[in-house]
């Protein structure tokens, strides 16, 4: 059994690999102006065309990972049951799988079609924010082709050009 040292040091150790892993990807423009001077907290932000994709990513990141905390907590609770702990570990798995499928998906249309992409799954519809100035109907067949690839059962998909 893991006592409470140990808990909190894996808490805090975890909270702290995220951040760092937050601020190792992060962008270096995000942190610069235009000569070169850290942002100050007056400095206003204009997400582009061109940086959607990322801003969606960013989205979905921060809350998947709320949804872990949140997750984590209840699993941690003296009040649950085991039957219930065994429900909650078992959705925090399927949340880190459909992550990772996402993920999948992402670096796929990126091999495949040489375009930063979105992917979010939500049950058996899937959501594809593509970054491309073509917005051609054989380009989103062959994305929706691609990603039907990777599951057995039929699902619903949407390819959306930004």
């Amino acid at each position: 059994m893991i006592n409470r040292k140990n808990l909190w040091f894996l808490t805090l150790f975890s909270l702290i690999l995220v951040l760092s892993v937050y601020y190792v990807t992060m962008p270096e423009e995000l942190l610069l102006t235009n000569n070169g001077e850290v942002l100050t907290d007056n400095t206003d932000i204009k997400i582009t065309d061109a940086s959607i994709v990322e801003a969606l990513k960013q989205e979905d990141t921060s809350n998947t990972l709320k949804e872990i905390n949140k997750l984590k907590e209840e699993m941690n609770s003296k009040n649950l049951s085991s039957e219930d702990k065994n429900k909650v570990f078992d959705s925090l798995k399927i949340l880190n799988q459909i992550s990772s499928t996402e993920e999948l998906l992402e670096e796929k249309i990126k091999n495949i079609y040489n375009l930063d992409s979105f992917v979010k799954i939500d049950g058996d519809e899937i959501r594809v924010v593509v970054d491309s100035g073509e917005h051609s109907s054989s380009l989103a067949n062959e994305i929706m082709r691609t990603v039907q690839s990777n599951f057995d059962t039929k699902m619903y998909i949407v390819v959306q050009f930004k």
